[in-house]
């Protein structure tokens, strides 16, 4: 049976990925920075997951040590782990020096492999869609990073450019790539850790620890299909080489999230919204609110999903049933 290796195995996206491989019958080699979390990992996955389907490494991405190790006996390679935080760290290379040296490292391994046959790297619509005032985003648009676009928004950038042009750098690559594409990534949580981004936004919200909201549009998009999508196109040569924008075609304001929570009886979602002149007169001495301003000034934009649907034949779950899944996730969590 083919083997892949799932880097960042311990993440919101990696674990679904990791299911969903296991499901489509695949043998699966998941990475950790921390080999302690192995039991954590394996315990928060739906499958049998003490079989022998699922062995764990130890990676770095910051450290050579063990990459060939990793990938020489695998066929196919997803690099997931990406560095993130909520706040504006206080040195950009703080996620950008992880998040490109990792790609770099994951690519490489892939390379000096006898087996690998393609990589499916995890990007995001932030290096598709900021730094710009594009209204309808499409594969080949590029996040404009001489601009204020916030320290993730260029490190997923570069790390995205920086694996383009190792793939194009080689005139006989020894495997294909594909890049996908995720908004604001919501759905069912398969662990405790609630420290990701839209787990974090979404408690807060159910939990009415948000008395107020930015007036701010992102697209969204169900982890479920993400890694989905993910593990299709391992097998599917139409989507070699290409970039898979893997989200909602219309921007969401956050506001329309706190409804649909409000409608199914989270009625401690806020109703109000934050002035943006607040926001971005604070931006400057505030880290949260500066990541605030990033999303506000962007403005709604949609994405042009036209080819995902007509490689994959991709129909999205529904956004209300996204958020519903994700809040009753992170119920039976708060219970436990």
């Amino acid at each position: 049976m083919e083997k892949v290796l799932v880097t960042g195995a311990s993440g919101f996206i990696a674990s679904h990925c990791i299911n969903e491989l296991l499901d489509a019958g695949y043998d699966v080699k998941g990475s950790l920075r921390n080999m302690r979390r192995e039991d954590e990992v394996r315990k928060s996955l739906k499958k049998d997951s003490e079989n022998h389907k699922l062995e764990f490494c130890k990676l770095d991405l910051l450290d050579d040590e063990g990459w060939d190790e990793a990938a020489f006996d695998c066929d196919y390679l997803l690099h997931i782990a990406s560095p993130f935080t909520i706040e504006e760290p206080k040195k950009e290379s703080f996620l950008i020096k992880p998040a490109l040296e990792g790609t770099l490292r994951a690519l490489n391994a892939a390379k000096n492999s006898s087996k690998v046959k393609k990589v499916v790297l995890t990007s995001s619509m932030a290096a598709i869609a900021y730094g710009h005032d594009k209204q309808l985003c499409k594969p080949e648009d590029w996040t404009d990073t001489t601009k204020d676009v916030g320290a993730y928004v260029k490190s997923k950038t570069i790390a995205e450019k920086a694996a383009w042009e190792f793939i194009h750098s080689d005139n006989e690559p020894s495997f294909s790539m594909t890049t996908i594409h995720p908004g604001m990534v919501f759905g069912p949580l398969l662990s405790g850790d609630t420290d990701g981004a839209s787990a974090e936004l979404l408690s807060k919200m159910i939990n009415g620890k948000f008395p107020a909201l930015p007036d701010a549009y992102f697209t969204v998009v169900d982890v479920r299909d993400v890694a989905k999508l993910h593990v299709e196109s391992l097998r599917n040569n139409k989507s070699d080489n290409k970039r898979i924008i893997t989200t909602s075609p219309q921007g969401i304001n956050i506001m329309e999230i706190s409804n649909i929570l409000r409608k199914n009886g989270y009625k401690k979602a806020p109703q109000n919204f934050i002035p943006t002149k607040m926001i971005n007169s604070l931006a400057p001495f505030n880290k949260e609110m500066k990541s605030m301003a990033a999303m506000v000034n962007r403005g709604s934009y949609g994405a042009d999903i036209t080819e995902t649907i007509s490689i994959f034949n991709w129909e999205p779950i529904s956004l209300e049933k996204t958020l519903i899944d994700m809040s009753n996730s992170l119920k039976q969590i708060s219970i436990k």
